[in-house]
């Protein structure tokens, strides 16, 4: 009987990589089959070999235009913001135990919002345009310093919440009362645009900003995977097995500020891809924590490309705004979560 067991044993964590495997693989397909959809959809029709003279041969007329700097960068920048924040909602569900959990939860996605409407209000736009994602960064890193000295001094991961949400109303009241006090209606109208959220009219350099912070924020989210798999058991078990839980708390926190700070810092608020993509995705990976995180920002890039393809294909006089649909479709779901999960986290 010992050796059936310990003969059959091994291939229960084989099949389950083989099955996270063919997930990955299906949604990398997935994802490079829109990608390339994406490059035919929008307002100016494309044929296949205007498309593949654009990127193989340059060009500058207008057609190489449109492929070249309009659309992939969205295209990219899709791929970049929208597996960022499901990464971080994937490790942030994992770390505090609680399917509800996602990253604007800490306030890190507010600050972020604030820091750039800041700058909107301030006139600083006229100075670079540089400096709109350059303060929605510092609004991030301000939201990060208050959360990681909390975690430094190990607090509870109520606590955590409990700051993220104190953030997020701080931030809100500020970004109201700029808001209330701008000094035009067009500096109203600049601010409510970046607040919605979206991909359009972005370009390479907006990237080439972003994708640093993203870089350093997956690292730190991925490097926890093993850590989060222990604390499936509870705290003090994953203690007892060496875990770390401030360090691993930082290391969240941290990365899960730099991919959404990064994120919002180029694309505005954009809302519910982290809280929706990790629980679709969950029941195909044996609920492991580990196991969920390239799945989730596959996932997540998947779904915020289709969105925006969607608002190229609605007919309408000026397009929808990305942060508004993705909050549409989400918000009907957080509420089926909390029927759901009621009882279960009271």
């Amino acid at each position: 009987m010992t050796a059936v067991v310990s003969a059959t044993h091994p291939s229960r964590p084989l099949a389950r990589l083989l099955a996270e495997n063919r997930l990955s693989a299906a949604l990398l397909a997935a994802l490079l089959a829109v990608s390339l959809a994406a490059l035919f959809i929008g307002y100016v029709p494309l044929s296949g070999s205007t498309i593949l003279r654009a990127l193989l041969d340059g060009g500058a007329d207008s057609d190489a235009v449109i492929v070249r700097d309009i659309r992939l960068p969205r295209i990219v920048l899709a791929w970049a913001v929208g597996g960022s924040l499901a990464l971080a909602g994937a490790c942030l569900q994992s770390l505090l135990r609680n399917p509800l959990a996602e990253p604007g939860l800490l306030g890190v996605s507010a600050s972020a919002s604030l820091g750039a409407v800041l700058t909107l209000y301030f006139g600083l736009t006229a100075l670079s345009t540089w400096l709109l994602p350059l303060g929605a960064m510092l609004g991030a890193a301000l939201a990060t310093t208050a959360l990681y000295a909390l975690a430094r001094h190990r607090a509870s991961t109520l606590t955590l919440i409990l700051a993220g949400v104190a953030l997020s109303s701080l931030a809100a009241a500020c970004t109201s009362l700029a808001l209330n006090l701008a000094p035009t209606p067009f500096d109203v109208n600049d601010m409510v645009l970046w607040l919605l959220g979206s991909l359009k009219d972005r370009s390479f350099g907006d990237l080439q900003l972003c994708l640093p912070f993203m870089l350093a924020g997956w690292c730190l989210l991925f490097g926890s995977g093993r850590a989060l798999d222990t604390l499936t058991l509870d705290e003090d078990s994953a203690r007892s097995l060496g875990v770390d839980l401030p360090r691993l708390r930082a290391r969240i926190i941290l990365g899960t500020a730099l991919c959404v700070g990064a994120g919002v810092a180029v694309a505005g608020a954009i809302g519910f891809i982290g809280l929706v993509v990790p629980h679709m995705v969950r029941p195909w990976v044996g609920h492991r924590p580990r196991a969920l995180l390239l799945p989730s920002a596959l996932g997540g890039a998947l779904l915020l490309l289709l969105a925006d393809i969607a608002l190229r294909l609605i007919k309408t006089d000026q397009e929808l705004m990305l942060g508004v649909v993705t909050a549409l479709l989400g918000a009907p779901f957080f509420l089926w979560l909390i029927v759901r999960s009621r009882g279960r986290y009271a």
